[in-house]
């Protein structure tokens, strides 16, 4: 598989805002269909999610209440079922304050990391309950889907290992259901190196690969032409020295760093992986103040920008002039 590429919006992408507009009506009027008929029908023939989510990009965290009609079971499990294909986890069952019957789950998605081997597709969520030999199953209905929380760290929209992308959603009757998409392509930096030689930028492919690649290290109107080499399995290193990079004049001078191939087509170096808001802060690296021979003296300085992409910056000290 070769890299790609996002497409540049069209110059006539207005007449897409239309169509986006009746897609968020559609889906009020869905909603409200499904809070007034489906959903009250439904309460006493399933579980209710008081809680669903999946927090770090790849666990589905449930927290469910039985119908009160359904008595404790000896066991319970988390199915998830897509065609012929199903998987059942355990859940916990217990009893609340009140007596009502409750359910707990946290199902790891993701053959990789040891979890349920699910791959690109949507994939019911259904909740099996067992006494002794006998069982029955039950849908597992989620009234208000998971909603984006403020603060300093967001849920995670990928597996933080495999870059596979899950999300929770739900069918027309309100049945939960996970969505799961491979990884976008991508380059995700693992580890940031700075000497007083050079840069070395260790870092991994995701939903793609590379054939014979190289990085390019861009700044305005340069450009360092650098090899790619596997020091592990699953790992990429890229190596620039310093002194190719000096500031050309007061000004700083930004790097980019760009990963090609024999076709042309390129990914940009970054950290994407994560839950925080501001990579920028979070994720600080230290400068360092350098000679290089026969260079004034210059501060480097690698970070994250807010998109998560990876930039070297070096600037000219001050007492050089």
């Amino acid at each position: 598989m070769s890299f790609r590429t996002e497409k540049p919006a069209a110059a006539g992408g207005g007449a897409g805002r239309p169509r986006r507009g009746l897609r968020a009506r559609a889906a009020v009027l869905r909603d409200r269909s499904m809070r007034r008929l489906f959903l009250p029908l439904r309460r006493g023939r399933a579980a209710r999610l008081h809680y669903a989510a999946i927090l770090d990009g790849q666990t589905v965290n449930l927290h469910a209440q039985l119908p009160p009609s359904v008595r404790l079971p000896e066991r319970a499990e988390i199915v998830l079922r897509r065609g012929r294909r199903r998987f059942a986890t355990e859940a916990r069952v217990h009893e609340g304050p009140a007596g009502e019957v409750l359910v707990d789950a946290a199902v790891l998605l993701g053959a990789d990391v040891g979890g349920v081997p699910v791959d690109t597709g949507r994939w019911r969520l259904r909740l099996r309950l067992s006494h002794g030999r006998r069982s029955r199953t039950l849908p597992l209905l989620l009234f208000r889907p998971p909603v984006p929380y403020e603060g300093p760290t967001k849920p995670m929209t990928a597996s933080p290992v495999t870059g596979e992308r899950h999300r929770l959603g739900r069918s027309f009757r309100g049945s939960a259901r996970v969505v799961s998409n491979g990884a976008r392509p991508s380059a995700e930096v693992a580890k940031v190196h700075l000497t007083h030689a050079g840069v070395v930028v260790d870092f991994r492919l995701l939903g793609v690969r590379a054939e014979e690649p190289w990085a390019d290290f861009v700044a305005s109107g340069r450009r360092i032409e650098q090899p790619v080499t596997a020091p592990a399995a699953d790992l990429l290193r890229v190596e620039v020295p310093l002194d190719r990079m000096p500031p050309r004049g007061a000004r700083p001078e930004h790097w980019d760093v760009v990963l090609r191939d024999r076709t042309g087509r390129s990914l940009r170096l970054g950290r994407r992986l994560h839950d925080v808001r501001n990579p920028l802060r979070v994720f600080a690296m230290r400068s360092l103040a350098i000679t290089p021979p026969g260079r004034p003296p210059m501060i480097v300085q690698p970070r994250y920008t807010p998109a998560g992409n990876l930039r070297v910056t070096c600037t000219r000290m001050p007492e050089a002039g």
